[in-house]
């Protein structure tokens, strides 16, 4: 879970986490070494007086700095092409779980078993306890295994919600009169948060 002093992103749940985790650094380190290169071109350009007689006619340069911008962005879009494939992915799920999303709440179904649905409320500010977080705690937890393939349909009964669980990788948005699905794998065990979003 995030706090306030957590700069990175949390901690991974899951193998696609791990995956857009990896992305993540993969792109950021891309950007700071261009962020570095032109601040250093511009800072160079203010303190040089640059003069040669051949830089009227420069074939070369033009054909670097159309080639190399080029040449990075392809390195950022085929990993990202990758993941979104991998994310959207359905494999042989061992469990299902239809989650309803309302104004207040959310209701879950697993649709693998007979008559197992239940509400999920967030628990008042009233009502929170010491070890309770104020937001993000509910009264029934959905409760799924590790190391298992989980399928989430996600639908909503009112207006447009998003089901997501920042440590799993996972948002999905919840239409009315639409079921939207996804899988994920969760490879830990612990207690994991999400919102509305």
């Amino acid at each position: 879970m995030s706090t306030w002093k957590t700069l990175l992103l949390q901690d991974s749940s899951s193998p696609l986490m791990e995956q857009l985790m990896f992305f993540h650094d993969h792109t950021l380190l891309i950007l700071i070494i261009i962020t570095i290169l032109v601040g250093q071109l511009l800072v160079s350009m203010i303190y040089n007086k640059f003069t040669h007689r051949f830089l009227i006619d420069g074939q070369l340069i033009e054909m670097v700095w159309t080639i190399l911008p080029a040449f990075i962005l392809i390195l950022i879009a085929l990993p990202s092409l990758r993941l979104l494939y991998i994310m959207d992915e359905i494999y042989n799920p061992l469990l299902t779980v239809k989650s309803i999303g309302h104004q207040w709440y959310w209701s879950y179904e697993y649709s693998d078993y007979q008559n197992m649905e239940f509400d999920s409320y967030m628990i008042p500010s009233t009502d929170l306890k010491s070890f309770n977080f104020r937001l993000l705690d509910v009264n029934n937890r959905l409760i799924l295994p590790y190391n298992t393939q989980i399928r989430i349909i996600a639908t909503s009964l009112d207006v447009i919600h998003s089901w997501a669980v920042p440590s799993l990788g996972i948002k999905i948005d919840s239409t009315p009169g639409r079921l939207n699905q996804t899988n994920f794998n969760i490879n830990r065990a612990g207690l994991l948060f999400g919102q509305c979003s």
